[in-house]
């Protein structure tokens, strides 16, 4: 399944990024798409089994999503 992630910060993003990819997870840094919102504009596309690369969502996690063929299914939105 393809995932993305929005973040608070651009640093927040490259972590995230490297998570992913130190997981074995294909993964990539692109803007934010126009359907979601996010602080630093920068977001992480990334593919897996599990929604949450690391089992516990870092703390620079704004919100993720499913990526579907119709948009987006919001699965987490930091409080």
């Amino acid at each position: 399944m393809e995932y993305i992630a929005t973040f608070y910060s651009h640093f927040g993003a490259v972590r995230f990024m490297r998570l992913c990819r130190s997981q074995g997870l294909p993964a990539r840094m692109a803007p934010v798409p126009r359907d979601l919102s996010s602080s630093c504009g920068t977001c992480v596309f990334y593919q897996g089994d599990a929604p949450c690369a690391s089992g516990t969502w870092p703390e620079e996690v704004e919100q993720a999503a499913q990526v579907l063929q119709e948009g987006y299914k919001i699965i987490y939105r930091a409080e």
